[in-house]
């Protein structure tokens, strides 16, 4: 899935001197209460860190209660959909005008009828509603489906996103991969097979030209021109 990058960063955390007996847990009980927000200064949503702390000797703030300042460097994974990018989450409601997902368990998207490409029909099946491909009788979106959409747009006071379906490698992640995986064995099969035909026609004389090759070279040139 796109959207999650590692980013290298350089902090400083403060701590209340009352803290100072347990500093390695303070530290992280400061970071803790900076996950699943967004920061300019990451450009995403903070999931996740790995920290250490630099020095030992930290930086003694003046004041009424000072506070002690910890430089830390910290790998920090972010989460940073961008227009365009590929996304994946879960179905969790769905209706003939819109379907709903979470992404990573924290975050929701929104994809309207609008943004769902013409080959899917909504229809009902029993109680459930579901999204059925036209093309693909096999191909359904309904609650609990894992799915692969674009982004559209996202709202990072609520991190919210907005998707579509349009693309036409969007839809039912496990639909995708097995489509995937079948034309790429049917591509190997056809290269083999071509490979086979090749081979057989170099027994043949120089002076003769079969059939079987006049047919590949045309095929060949269709494909270079299309």
């Amino acid at each position: 899935m796109e959207g999650l990058n590692v980013v290298d960063a350089e902090l400083v955390v403060y701590l209340h001197p009352s803290k100072s007996r347990k500093i390695s847990q303070a530290i992280l009980r400061e970071l803790s209460s900076l996950l699943f927000r967004f920061y300019e200064a990451f450009d995403g949503v903070l999931l996740a860190y790995d920290v250490n702390v630099v020095d030992n000797l930290p930086k003694i703030l003046p004041g009424v209660q000072p506070y002690f300042g910890f430089n830390l460097k910290a790998n920090l994974l972010v989460f940073s959909p961008k227009p365009d990018m590929l996304l994946e989450g879960k179905v969790v409601k769905l209706s003939q005008e819109s379907i709903h997902v979470i992404v990573l368990g924290f975050s929701s998207a929104i994809i309207t009828a609008e943004s769902v490409r013409a080959e899917f029909k909504y229809r009902t099946k029993g109680e459930e509603g579901i999204f059925a491909s036209r093309s693909h009788k096999r191909h359904v979106i309904k609650v609990g489906t894992m799915i692969r959409f674009s982004v559209k747009s996202f709202d990072d006071e609520i991190l919210h996103i907005i998707g579509s379906l349009m693309l036409v490698h969007t839809g039912s992640i496990s639909w995708l991969d097995r489509n995937l995986e079948e034309n790429s064995e049917f591509d190997r099969s056809a290269t083999k097979s071509r490979d086979r035909e090749w081979r057989e026609d170099k027994t043949v004389d120089e002076g003769e030209t079969p059939s079987g090759y006049n047919n590949l070279v045309n095929k060949s040139k269709k494909r270079r021109i299309a």
